[in-house]
């Protein structure tokens, strides 16, 4: 067990660790980049959901259903991996 997760002193305030991370995307000749944020939950409300990750960016934004990028699972590897995955899913405006 890692010092920070003594910190949490109930499970309702699901503390979480946070970790970033970059990925490139290229599209149209340009490369865009996103920012990934993991959150690895102490205690997480689903034991398949410890990690979570996000996407800074959406995608599909020029069909007016805008999607941002997630992903989820019991590890990094796996969350993060999806939510590359969904990056690569959709176009993006490189703005």
């Amino acid at each position: 067990m890692s010092e920070w997760q003594f910190a949490q002193r109930r499970p309702e305030q699901r503390l979480a660790m946070l970790s970033q991370y970059s990925v490139m995307k290229e599209q149209d000749g340009k490369q865009i980049e996103f920012l990934i944020t993991v959150k690895e939950y102490m205690t997480p409300r689903d034991p398949m959901m410890k990690f979570y990750a996000e996407s800074d960016r959406e995608t599909n934004e020029h069909t007016g259903v805008p999607y941002r990028p997630t992903g989820w699972g019991p590890t990094l590897l796996k969350a993060l991996s999806q939510c590359i995955e969904e990056i690569e899913r959709f176009p993006c405006s490189a703005e």
